[in-house]
């Protein structure tokens, strides 16, 4: 290998100047594609940033995983960058905030939905952002369809956090997320885990970030952030609380030298690993991409958790899949590995009922594409519902979803079902 070779592959393999390389504006994807690249492309990528929800940020680490030849099919690509040509209009059932976490905050920055578990969200920033962000109301910058909804310092709710922590003994299960907690300084990162950790009532402390599938060189290069992991991890293995690094990969072709050197590393340095993926539509959305997926996450000792069937997010209805797919791609799952290492399907119910088994319905009904869900644990007076995509349809039946009194009527007839069937086991 040359030494300007191998200048630019050290380069490439340090977190620090994946970040300052980031390619945030069209005309920087543009030099990434090639001066030949076809102009209207460009435009329906522009136009596709004009209607998203999400700021564009990608990694070079990302972009070079793009099959650059089958652009509007790549898997990577369709998690990332949104082009024009596919936006679907939402499901009319669409709202901003469709899980409610705001409405089950009782503290600015922390999210109390389970009696026993709470949502740490200590940073409105990630490496990357995903089209398909269920916080796409407050993560990362404006954009020009949605004005997000800032927080205020994290260090301004931090002492505010840990009062309500401290105060709340029944809460022994804190996930610490946002944004992504990649993008905490290392001093931060130690900061929250050890306050935590101060807290006896606190059992289990999870870190989720999708990192170390969009830059995993950041394990292996930035030694001082993963110290920090490493050191909370190890203090509370010694106070008897399970710490855990909780993943996000959505396709096999995620795992690359640079991922399977930085799980390696945090296995070897005590981490425990679990994966969550979304369902996605011409991302993983095929039994055999999500056996493949499961294997390789399996060989890294990541354990596959969940699946989500992704939420109601606008500009993304393309991207759904329906109840009906979710269950048959978890039963072809079934058995062709350890439990332990099949992940769950579930539906992360929109208006606040937290998750349910996708197989879990009250009442299903193909035709309309409406599930119904009972939270019992959570919420036990209400009923859920999750809309398959229209587009998973047929033509009378989105017909329906878009006349406002035959939706009332869809809506009411399924809960109306949903309660018969409640009533009767």
């Amino acid at each position: 290998m040359s030494r300007i070779a191998h200048e630019m592959r050290h380069e490439f393999a340090d977190a620090a100047w994946q970040e300052r390389h980031a390619v945030t504006r069209v005309d920087q994807l543009r030099e990434w594609m090639g001066v030949d690249t076809d102009g209207s492309l460009m435009r329906d990528i522009q136009l596709g940033l004009a209607r998203a929800p999400m700021a564009m940020r990608i990694t070079p680490y990302l972009l070079n995983l793009i099959d650059w030849s089958n652009f509007l099919q790549d898997p990577i690509r369709k998690q990332f960058i949104p082009v024009g040509s596919e936006i679907l209009p939402s499901h009319p059932l669409l709202k901003m905030d469709s899980l409610h976490e705001r409405e089950s905050s009782p503290v600015d920055g922390l999210v109390h939905r389970y009696q026993d578990k709470a949502l740490l969200l200590a940073t409105d920033r990630c490496p990357v952002y995903c089209r398909f962000c269920t916080r796409s109301y407050s993560v990362g910058l404006d954009t020009q369809s949605v004005s997000k909804k800032r927080a205020s310092p994290f260090q301004m709710r931090w002492d505010t956090i840990l009062a309500y922590l401290r105060a709340t003994p029944v809460i022994v299960d804190v996930v610490v997320s946002g944004g992504d907690c990649f993008r905490l300084k290392p001093s931060r990162l130690l900061a929250v885990g050890m306050g935590l950790l101060s807290i006896p009532s606190i059992r289990r402390i999870r870190f989720a970030t999708k990192g170390l599938a969009v830059l995993p060189m950041k394990v292996t290069s930035d030694h001082e952030w993963t110290d920090a992991l490493v050191n909370i991890s190890d203090a509370g293995r010694n106070q008897g609380v399970e710490i855990s690094f909780h993943t996000h990969f959505n396709h096999p072709g995620e795992i690359t030298d640079y991922t399977i050197a930085a799980a390696e590393l945090l296995f070897k340095r005590g981490i425990r690993m679990r994966n969550q993926s979304v369902l996605l539509a011409g991302v993983n959305d095929d039994p055999e991409v999500m056996k493949q997926l499961v294997k390789k996450l399996s060989d890294l000792d990541v354990q596959p958790y969940y699946v989500y069937t992704c939420d109601l997010v606008d500009g993304i209805e393309h991207m759904r899949c329906s109840v009906r797919l979710a269950c048959q791609i978890e039963k072809a799952l079934r058995g062709i590995t350890a439990g332990y290492n099949t992940p769950l399907f579930v539906v992360d119910t929109p208006g606040g009922g937290g998750k349910r088994d996708v197989h879990s319905f009250e009442h299903y009904d193909r035709q309309t594409g409406l599930a119904v869900y009972q939270a019992p644990s959570v919420r036990p007076d209400q009923l859920f519902t999750y809309p398959d995509p229209l587009q998973s349809l047929s033509p009378d039946a989105q017909a329906a979803w878009l006349d406002p009194q035959r939706a009332k009527r869809i809506l009411s007839d399924a809960v109306e079902a949903a309660r018969v069937k409640s009533m009767a086991v």
